[in-house]
């Protein structure tokens, strides 16, 4: 298959190295994946914070960037940007754009997935090979939940690679408290909830916290990070990547 990789803001500049597994990945797997460089933010922050007219270029652009009919499949290493794709993109050209970008969105957001869903679901494949020797629990992120309900995918993935001891997360559906802007705007509450968070992933003396959104890792990596617990946060996609050495970079 030709498969184009969405990078996500967050994975472009915070996060390269779960973009880049998720590439090499890809490629083991035996899939020409490419990188198309007109790509920019999804417009979910726009959304979610209520700027739903100002995402409409980015929707456009999204489209524009991914309508190539050469490209068989998108994949994204993130749940919620997923999300956006294949739910918000919709509503906002309906309301804002105009009915041939209804259609264009329409056919461009039917072959957009979350990795995990496009390996378990698309490719047929729960074991990509990888090797991980680490104690790992893993944090199903809101929307890829909630939104996509790609259930227990990432899971079925994980327990397929050799030599890692993966340890079941009390509270796993519980939110981390990042929400985005929620963080900022509720700040309070958003500790809080990563409290509980940080508490529950302690409990598993997991070396590493896994999960397929890089915005939940930098959440629960920052909370790490400021009580030195110790652990470290590593992407899904990092994990199924890596075969003789890991590649961790969170």
């Amino acid at each position: 298959m030709r498969v184009a990789l969405f990078a996500t803001c967050l994975g472009d500049t915070l996060f390269p190295g779960a973009v880049k597994a998720t590439a090499l990945l890809l490629a083991r797997l035996g899939h020409d994946v490419v990188f198309p460089p007109g790509q920019t933010c999804c417009g979910q922050m726009h959304v979610n914070t209520g700027y739903q007219p100002d995402a409409l270029p980015l929707v456009r652009n999204y489209v524009d960037t991914f309508g190539d009919t050469s490209v068989d499949a998108v994949v994204v290493p993130s749940g919620s940007c997923a999300g956006s794709v294949r739910h918000q993109h919709e509503i906002v050209a309906r309301r804002y754009g105009d009915p041939a970008l209804c259609r264009r969105v329409e056919t461009v957001k039917a072959k957009t997935y979350e990795l995990s869903e496009f390996l378990v679901d698309v490719l047929g494949v729960t074991d990509v090979g990888a090797r991980y020797p680490h104690r790992v629990t893993y944090h199903p992120t809101c929307h890829s939940l909630r939104m996509l309900r790609v259930g227990d995918k990432p899971l079925q993935l994980l327990r397929n690679v050799r030599d890692i001891d993966l340890v079941e997360l009390p509270e796993a559906d519980s939110c981390c408290g990042f929400g985005g802007t929620f963080a900022i705007k509720n700040a309070e509450t958003s500790t809080a909830m990563l409290s509980d968070k940080l508490r529950n992933i302690a409990a598993t003396g997991a070396e590493y916290c896994a999960a397929g959104d890089s915005s939940c890792l930098m959440h629960i990596g920052g909370g790490m990070s400021r009580l030195k617990a110790g652990g470290r946060t590593v992407h899904l996609a990092e994990i199924l990547a890596s075969v003789d050495a890991p590649v961790v970079t969170g």
